[in-house]
Parts: structure tokens; sequence; C-alpha cells
């Protein structure tokens, strides 16, 4: 039962403190699996893989992920619920205080800083997430050759994907689909 309750407290920590939703989850995930030994950064990558590409929100969908892979079918209900709670608590609470408060001065110089921490962590996030996806740091560490670094193909998937869906008529979905295929007949 420990671990579950260590469980419920690791996602309730990232549930209160990653503000910015589920972009902004990732530096708790990558600190929590190096804190816990529950997963290790590629498992990260393949959390958003398939939390990008299931529907629900990306933090929860990690959630369920790690709770079941930890700890079955309790862990993945404890998890995305220990998750949630404390955005359902605060939602509640600013509810029915906000209206009364939205035009104070402290409550926009409060959001004046989250909007940039929210930033900061989203772009964190991104950056891990790029670092595993576009570079080969193992193979680099052992060779030392700097042809070693970069994944060639998941670049140009990247930037193949990025030009496609600066096209408004391209939906997302069929990107998804068509990522997944393309890594199945290419092996990345």
């Amino acid at each position: 039962m420990t671990g579950l309750l260590r469980l419920a407290f690791e996602f309730f920590k990232t549930g209160l403190f990653a503000v910015g939703g589920g972009l902004a989850t990732l530096p708790f995930l990558y600190a929590m699996g190096t804190a816990t030994g529950w997963f290790n950064a590629q498992d990260v990558a393949n959390m958003i893989a398939i939390s990008e590409s299931t529907p629900g929100p990306m933090g929860v969908n990690m959630a369920t992920y790690v709770g079941f892979t930890s700890f079955g079918l309790l862990g993945a209900l404890i998890g995305p619920l220990a998750l949630v709670f404390p955005s359902v608590v605060i939602i509640i609470l600013i509810s029915k205080i906000l209206n009364k408060f939205k035009e104070s001065q402290l409550v926009q110089e409060v959001f004046y800083g989250l909007r940039p921490a929210s930033t900061g962590l989203i772009i964190a996030a991104g950056l891990g997430v790029a670092k595993i996806a576009l570079l080969h740091l193992d193979q680099y560490e052992i060779t030392q050759n700097i042809a070693d670094l970069l994944n060639y193909k998941a670049i140009i998937l990247a930037v193949v994907i990025y030009l496609i869906l600066r096209k408004k008529d391209f939906h997302p979905i069929l990107m998804v689909i068509a990522s997944a295929v393309i890594g199945i007949i290419f092996k990345f």
C-alpha cells in the first residue's frame, strides 16, 4: 500500500504545481521517474506519444499510464485522480472568489507571474522531448563523434510534419496516424 500512497502523493504534487497543462507536467514526471524508478526518460517520450495520440488530457493520460504500469488497475485510478484533485479544489475556490476580486491589482499581478512560469515549464518540457526524440546522446557519449549525435530521420520527419501542419487544411489526426505508420515502416 505504501507504493500507492507514494503514487498518489507524487501525482498530487504534480497536479498542484504543474501550472500550464499537460506539457508543464513533464519536468515533474522526469523528476518523479528519477526519484522513484517507475520509469525513465525514454518511457516519458513513449508516454507523450501515447498521450498525444489518445483521447483525453495529456497529464491525465500519463498519470493513468504510470499508475497502471507501476501498480495495475488501482494505480491507473489513483494516479489521475490524485493529479486532478488539486485542480478541482483550486478551481472551485477560485470560482467562488474570482468574481469578487477579478479587478484586483493583486489578482492581476498573480496572473502576470503565472503566465511566464507556465510558459517556462512548457518550454522546458518541449526541449526535454526534443532532446530525446532528435538526439542520440547515448551513442554520442560512446563515440564522441558529432555525426552520431543527431537522429537525422527524426529531424527530417519533425521538419516535414511542421511544414505540413502549417497548412490549415491538414487535420492533426491524419498527421498522428501518418507518423505512426512512418515510424513502423522506417523503424524510428
